[in-house]
């Protein structure tokens, strides 16, 4: 079964680049939302089926960490698997968010084997099968 991705990060650009290396990964990924906040993140958790949240820790409105504590007072939301993706990356602050529930941690920038890394053991054996064919290949069909 394909997941259903959220991610939230008040950066657009770091939204699509986050949305393009999970289709560059080879994870199978069904829908991907969006929020620039945790208010945001939150609202999109309750209208749709998320498997797994992508989330910057620094954002205005709602923070990362705001956002980990609120999703564990609600009884389904505690459930989905927070990733952490951002710049800020001390063993300290790490340690941190995984004690409040965070489940892994990539630091930006990242590329999409680091992504894929993280979630792979998340998300389960649900990686898409693609062919590459190499069309010099004299056995390529």
């Amino acid at each position: 079964m394909a997941a259903n991705v959220l991610i939230v990060d008040d950066s657009a650009t770091m939204r699509r680049m986050i949305e393009r290396t999970l289709s560059m990964s080879g994870l199978s990924v069904d829908e991907v939302h969006e929020a620039g906040n945790g208010i945001q993140a939150l609202a999109q958790m309750a209208e749709h089926r998320i498997d797994v949240v992508i989330l910057d820790i620094n954002m205005p409105v709602m923070s990362g960490t705001q956002l980990i504590k609120r999703m564990h007072d609600d009884q389904q939301m505690a459930r989905i698997p927070v990733v952490i993706a951002s710049t800020e990356g001390s063993e300290t602050r790490i340690q941190e968010l995984m004690s409040i529930g965070a489940v892994g941690f990539v630091r930006k920038p990242f590329q999409p084997e680091g992504l894929r890394d993280v979630l792979e053991p998340i998300l389960g054996a649900g990686k898409k099968t693609e062919a590459v064919v190499n069309e010099n290949d004299p056995d390529a069909f």
